[in-house]
């Protein structure tokens, strides 16, 4: 691990991504939001996004990252300005939780799993290994990547108390 001191921190708010190389921490918090982490373990070259949603639904002539399919272009264009092909990148998917628990009883799909059916699509479509995802359930996730090594730490909240209940109590 380098120095302390060495390390660049960077701090994705949704709809930010970054793409770089060695020397580098990304963090970001997810909650509905989907992080696709691509990774080059020879060059030591990696990427992270924070898409709040799969796609804007109609055409821009300036790409955003708050849109899955929109991210995912322009971290490609950033891969291939690195001089590294694609394919050897290794990507994982976080986040897509579903936050509105209150309404999980509805059939309807949710807005996070939207996310993570598009990061799979983006992926697929680019033939990008998905190495491994940490996706779905309700609670929030505090995501890590260190690019010198292509390691991830990953902290996922407490679960929510029970409704009616004041932290500390327990139901019976």
């Amino acid at each position: 691990m380098p120095k302390r001191s060495a390390i660049t921190e960077i701090y994705l708010q949704p709809g930010g991504y970054h793409f770089g190389g060695p020397y580098t921490r990304v963090r970001t918090l997810l909650g509905s939001c989907v992080s696709i982490v691509l990774w080059h373990p020879r060059a030591r070259l990696g990427g992270m996004c924070h898409f709040i949603l799969p796609t804007r639904g109609r055409p821009s002539a300036q790409r955003d990252g708050r849109y899955g399919d929109e991210v995912m272009s322009l971290l490609c264009d950033a891969i291939s300005q690195s001089g590294t092909a694609l394919g050897d990148y290794q990507a994982r998917i976080f986040g897509g939780s579903h936050m509105f628990a209150e309404l999980a009883h509805t059939r309807r799909q949710h807005v996070g799993q939207h996310n993570v059916d598009t990061a799979r699509r983006l992926l697929a479509e680019r033939n990008i290994g998905c190495y491994g995802e940490h996706v779905g359930g309700t609670r929030h996730r505090n995501l890590i990547f260190d690019i010198w090594s292509g390691q991830i730490a990953l902290k996922q909240s407490l679960p929510s108390t029970a409704p009616g209940l004041r932290a500390g109590q327990q139901s019976q």
